[in-house]
């Protein structure tokens, strides 16, 4: 009996061994830290959630920090990255999406590649680019990361050349009407239910001795009132541009740059 039982602890002590290592291999490296801006509980935290929530939608999202000694554009660094490191959820250069952080020029790049160029397109990214520069700019960067994390999975789950922040998407406004239309019905039948009153005005009223008697009216003054309307000049934090391109190895993306 006591070798049974050690067989069976050994066999499964096997098992759940194998399975950590198969979780482990599967586990891929998608924050890359060389400005150190995490701590290693953060790293591990955002780089299992980035692997979680990237593989539901077939897509590596992934997070570059740069000192950027070399003082390189942000956009070709992030070009360059993508080339050199064959970075894709499905096959070398294949679906990803990247932030690139360029702490020396303080400026961010967001960029998606094949299936995430198509629902993170350039408008998409500009979105979650101005979702995040506040915190960015304030230092927060584990904050920042979360939200790049979850808003390029939830804005993958819809379909390309629809607007994700439409109201109707929303599933607290949508409960909200599906309240607000089962009370008017609720009421309808309550005001209902009681009978219809069948005395108005109209009962007591001589029609024949009824009606306006007189109208006048009279003009008295006209207002004019000027306001200043002013224009956009683009600054402020998160202000910035810049769209997609092309990388030297011939792979297109979309993209989003700013400050912060």
């Amino acid at each position: 009996m006591i070798r049974l039982f050690i067989v069976l602890a050994v066999l499964l002590a096997a098992a759940f061994g194998a399975n950590s290592a198969m979780a482990a291999k599967e586990s891929k490296q998608l924050i890359y830290d060389d400005a150190k801006l995490l701590s290693p509980e953060q790293y591990g935290e955002l780089n299992a959630m980035a692997n979680r929530l990237g593989a539901k939608r077939e897509t590596d999202i992934i997070i570059v920090t740069s000192k950027n000694d070399g003082n390189v554009d942000v956009i070709k660094m992030t070009q360059d990255f993508y080339d050199e490191h064959a970075l894709g959820y499905d096959k070398p250069h294949g679906n990803a999406v990247i932030l690139m952080m360029d702490m020396k020029n303080r400026e961010v790049y967001l960029a998606g590649f094949y299936k995430a160029k198509e629902l993170l397109d350039d408008a998409r990214l500009k979105k979650i680019r101005t979702r995040i520069s506040p915190d960015l700019t304030s230092g927060d960067y584990q904050l920042a990361f979360k939200t790049y994390i979850q808003t390029a999975y939830d804005y993958m789950g819809y379909r390309a050349g629809v607007n994700p922040d439409n109201l109707l998407f929303n599933i607290w406004f949508q409960l909200i009407v599906s309240l607000v239309i089962g009370g008017v019905i609720v009421w309808i039948m309550v005001r209902n239910s009681g009978g219809r009153i069948t005395i108005n005005r109209q009962t007591y009223e001589d029609s024949r001795t009824s009606g306006v008697l007189e109208r006048h009216d009279q003009y008295l003054n006209t207002t004019i009132t000027k306001q200043k309307i002013e224009k956009n000049n683009g600054r402020g934090s998160g202000g910035g541009g810049g769209g997609g391109g092309t990388t030297g190895g011939g792979h297109s993306h979309s993209g989003s740059r700013g400050s912060f």
